[in-house]
């Protein structure tokens, strides 16, 4: 149930999203270390369980924000929040570059499914869009790209695992290049299947009820501050929401599961594509598409553009760059950089 936090003062208000924003991070950790086991237990490799487990499970709150916040009519936060949040994790993955000593963090995680799930999100990417400049049909209050969105990324997923047993295509190994983690859960991780699985619902739950409350203290900030909705959503939510992405990211990364945070990542990007989606089925006055601003375009823009960049981190043989930082990593974060500026602005 939405709740109205604006009666409280801006710095009540700054410490209640700040502690939510920490147990986000605390729930973020724990389904880093638990989706590495799950990956081994279940056979479908780092990059799949990525997209499955960290990326769906971490993006809760950003989802149920969005969810939440577009069924009380504030799109402009609701969309705000679920573009911004694939901007952030896109950096999140170029930061955690700087913890990988080793080398190059992209070119470590080449693979095909690793291709192919960026690829999946690219295209994910462009559907919203289509409804916005397209016909506003409604089936049932439901724009029709919203449905085509769960069936897209619903077949993505089922090519995903298709791709990682039999791949067309694979990467040039080098001694930075990682395959996915093999399964011996038997011997590495003793605990039961039950366990790992009640942990991990435990903690997504967590981090849900914490982005609720996330978003409700973000419009309490739009009320006492009078930022817009856009900029509080592309900003401030969308990165307090996808901190658990960023744990994950760096906790995978120190454990040398370098295919797993770049599956978290990019798996967590598509999912919050389907925020859009939910949130038009939330939404009660019309299509979401339709409430698009020049802002939200010049994300959607942006963030098909870091994608881009990182592809071609992936397929480019570069093991080392600006010490052992990569291009890729120094332009996703020059250009996130770039639209705090403009977006702010």
């Amino acid at each position: 149930m939405p709740f109205d936090l604006a009666e409280l003062s801006l710095g009540v208000i700054a410490a209640i999203f700040a502690v939510c924003t920490l147990i986000i991070g605390f729930a973020g950790t724990r389904l880093a270390s638990v989706a590495v086991k799950l990956a081994e237990r279940t056979g479908m490799g780092q990059i799949i369980a990525g997209a499955l487990f960290v990326g769906m499970a971490t993006s809760l709150p950003g989802s149920v924000l969005s969810v939440t916040t577009a069924w009380q009519g504030h799109t402009d936060l609701a969309i705000g929040n679920a573009l911004g949040g694939i901007a952030a994790q896109t950096t999140f993955l170029a930061i955690a570059d700087f913890f990988y000593r080793k080398g190059n963090l992209e070119h470590a995680a080449a693979s095909a499914t690793g291709l192919a799930q960026a690829t999946l999100l690219v295209s994910m990417l462009v559907i919203p869009i289509i409804g916005y400049a397209g016909p506003q049909w409604m089936i049932f209050h439901i724009h029709p790209v919203s449905i085509l969105l769960f069936v897209i990324y619903g077949f993505g997923l089922s090519l995903l695992s298709e791709i990682r047993q039999e791949p067309m295509w694979r990467p040039k190994k080098t001694d930075l290049t990682q395959e996915d983690a093999k399964e011996h859960e038997d011997d590495i991780h003793p605990e039961s299947s039950l366990r790992l699985w009640t942990e991990f619902l435990i903690f997504a739950a967590v981090t849900a009820v914490a982005g609720h409350i996330i978003g409700q203290a973000g419009l309490a900030i739009v009320d006492k501050t009078g930022m817009s909705e856009t900029a509080v959503g592309t900003f401030l939510t969308a990165i307090s929401t996808s901190f658990p992405e960023f744990v994950s990211a760096i906790a995978a990364v120190r454990m040398g599961a370098v295919n797993l945070a770049v599956g978290d990542i990019i798996g967590g990007n598509a999912f919050d594509v389907l925020f859009l989606a939910a949130s038009d089925f939330a939404y009660r006055d019309g299509s979401i598409y339709a409430a698009f601003s020049d802002q939200h375009l010049f994300t959607i823009a942006l963030v098909i553009l870091m994608t881009g960049v990182l592809l071609l981190g992936m397929l480019n043989r570069e093991r080392r760059g600006m010490g052992n930082i990569g291009w890729e990593s120094v332009a996703i974060l020059g250009l996130y950089g770039g639209s705090v500026f403009y977006l702010a602005g």
